[in-house]
């Protein structure tokens, strides 16, 4: 059992101090970015800080403006151990903070998908910087940190020649709480077996949905709020914060059916937590 508490401050509140703090803290910053704290150590998954596809698609049908500004300047990051990327889609291995990163903190590590190793590296990542990963890898990460690698199919299971996915979920335990990030996914067989075996607490869930007209346009898709919903119930999750809307106009979901998810779940078998780059949770043992 395991209980979720909301701190007011973002990212910059949340990775305050150099105590040790207990469980697992959290901030999102933004898409499917989260920060965290592991006691001491501190870790970024999927960080989009940057306006790499507003520069990358201006003109075109899909603008990526950022409807949101970065929570905080990669630059202003201190301490930083893992950065961990759950697939190459440029909002998720942002070339720009990432080169960034890699730059200003030379002993960061960062946990990629071995299919996409050579894409790492060629945004700035050196070799020797990178843990390449694929599902049904196990790997601890120091202090305390295990991280378990599952597969995840945005809109499908992508493997590359040599079997390896290109696109993955981590779970994430640390000091008897355990933490799913999905990475982009839709449902698939064997997803929710996979995800069970490690019982997590919380699960963070993209609810972007997906559609014919942004696929027809190469703007693959994610699970739909009631896709999200079923899943964190179906693993037994106590918690489930969704993300991966608020940022582009074309690849979002109204708001006030977030609103309401959370608004269904307010208390125990699951609570929905809309999340806020203004606020900080942890997740501790009750």
């Amino acid at each position: 059992m395991a209980t979720l508490s909301t701190n007011p401050g973002g990212v910059s509140k949340l990775w305050a101090g150099t105590r040790p703090t207990p469980g697992v803290g959290l901030a999102w910053i933004g898409q499917s970015g989260f920060a965290f704290r592991f006691g001491r150590r501190r870790a970024l998954i999927d960080p989009y800080l940057s306006d790499f596809l507003a520069q990358k698609y201006r003109g075109a049908d899909f603008p990526h403006e950022r409807l949101m500004p970065p929570p905080i300047d990669a630059q202003e990051l201190r301490r930083l151990e893992w950065v961990l990327c759950t697939h190459a889609h440029s909002d998720h291995m942002d070339p720009i903070t990432l080169s960034l990163i890699a730059t200003v903190m030379p002993d960061c590590r960062f946990v990629v998908p071995a299919a996409e190793r050579t894409t790492a590296e060629s945004r700035g990542i050196r070799s020797e910087q990178i843990l390449a990963v694929d599902a049904g890898e196990t790997h601890d990460l120091g202090e305390g940190l295990v991280l378990r690698v599952i597969p995840a199919a945005h809109e499908d299971l992508r493997r590359d020649s040599r079997g390896r996915h290109h696109f993955l979920g981590y779970v994430l335990s640390h000091d008897r709480v355990t933490v799913y990030h999905s990475g982009d996914c839709v449902p698939f067989d064997g997803l929710q077996r996979a995800v069970s075996e490690s019982t997590p607490d919380l699960a963070l869930l993209p609810v972007n949905g997906r559609d014919e007209y942004r696929r027809s346009r190469g703007v693959p898709g994610n699970f739909t709020i009631l896709e999200a919903e079923r899943l964190a119930c179906a693993v037994d999750a106590a918690f489930l914060i969704p993300h991966h809307f608020g940022m582009f106009d074309f690849n979002t979901v109204d708001q006030y059916d977030v609103a309401a998810l959370a608004q269904r779940h307010r208390e125990a078998p699951l609570r929905v937590e809309v999340p806020d780059v203004d606020h900080h949770y942890f997740l501790r043992e009750a």
